[in-house]
This record gives structure tokens, C-alpha cells and sequence, in this order.
């Protein structure tokens, strides 16, 4: 019964929007086409920074930057308690969700889903945002140029976020 309820859950919304667009007298179809065009608006202006930031991903992780970034952050992030394999995932996930996503199930496939590192990872992919493209696609929308302190102040709160995964695994996990 509650199976049903859900799979009408989504045509139920859509449905009761087109009904409050005609009490409203709003002409609901025309209304459809004008906000399909703006989003594709928004996507003709995005799309040079989306690309660009997937390329350059893709670059560090081909020229085996990020490898090298891993060895160099290792001691630090292992006094700071994060397992140091996650080291490819901190870098990328700021930048790409995909590549995190990537990154993260080589090291779930590596470590085991059950482990201090699988489990770590996860979290940290649940807990921290794609703070650049993020950027790149909301201002890019916006058409605002000048981020001020928006990147050092989401970087901070990505660290946060790393941080307090490798804590709350630690604490629910006693790993």
C-alpha cells in the first residue's frame, strides 16, 4: 500500500502544480517552455567551467600528481587521524564529484567496505561538497566573477567535514 503511495509521489506534485497554475490563471504550459529555455540558458553559460574543471581532474590523475600529493600529506593528515590512503579522495572531492565518487570506490574496492579506510571514505563522500564546481556552476549562474571569501571559507568547511568523518568512524566504528 505505502509502495503505491510513493510511486505517485512525484506525478501527485506535478500534478498539483498544473491545477494550482490554472486557479492562478497561469498559462502552465507556457510557463514550462519559458523556464526549459533559462535553463538552458544556464547551461550554455556553465558549461566551459564544468569542462574545464573535469579536464583538469582528469590531468591530475593521469600525470600521477595526485599520487605525489599523497605522499607528501601522509604524516599530517595521520596525526590528524585521517587515514593517509584517503589522501587522493581529499583532493579530488573538492573538485569533482565523480572523480570522488571514482576515487572512493577504488579505495572501498582496495580496503574492504568494512574497514577504517572504505568506511572513512564513505562518510568523508557524504559529509563534504564539490566546493569548485559548486562555484563554478551557482556564480557562473549568477554571473558573479569575484568569489571573495567564499572559496577559503568552503574549503574550511570541507576540512571540517573530513575531519569530523574520520572522528564520528573512529567513535561509531573504534577503529
Amino acid at each position: 500500500m505505502m509502495e503505491g503511495a510513493f510511486t505517485m509521489l512525484v506525478p501527485g506534485i506535478l500534478l498539483a502544480t498544473a491545477v494550482w497554475g490554472l486557479i492562478r490563471r497561469v498559462d502552465v504550459y507556457d510557463a514550462l517552455i519559458h523556464g526549459a529555455g533559462e535553463g538552458l540558458g544556464v547551461l550554455v553559460r556553465i558549461a566551459p567551467s564544468m569542462i574545464a574543471l573535469l579536464t583538469a581532474v582528469q590531468m591530475l590523475r593521469a600525470s600521477g600528481a595526485l599520487d605525489l600529493a599523497a605522499g607528501a600529506l601522509a604524516p599530517v593528515l595521520d596525526w590528524l587521524g585521517i587515514p593517509p590512503e584517503t589522501v587522493p579522495l581529499l583532493l579530488v572531492r573538492p573538485i569533482s564529484g565523480s572523480a570522488a565518487l571514482g576515487v572512493g570506490a577504488d579505495l572501498i574496492r582496495a580496503y574492504g567496505p568494512d574497514s577504517a579506510v572504505g568506511r572513512t571514505a564513505a562518510v568523508m563522500l557524504g559529509s563534504t561538497e564539490t566546493t569548485f564546481y559548486t562555484i563554478a556552476v551557482y556564480f557562473g549562474a549568477a554571473g558573479i566573477v569575484k568569489t571573495r571569501h567564499t572559496v577559503p571559507a568552503a574549503l574550511c568547511a570541507d576540512l571540517a567535514g573530513f575531519l569530523a568523518a574520520a572522528w564520528a568512524v573512529r567513535v561509531c566504528f573504534g577503529t
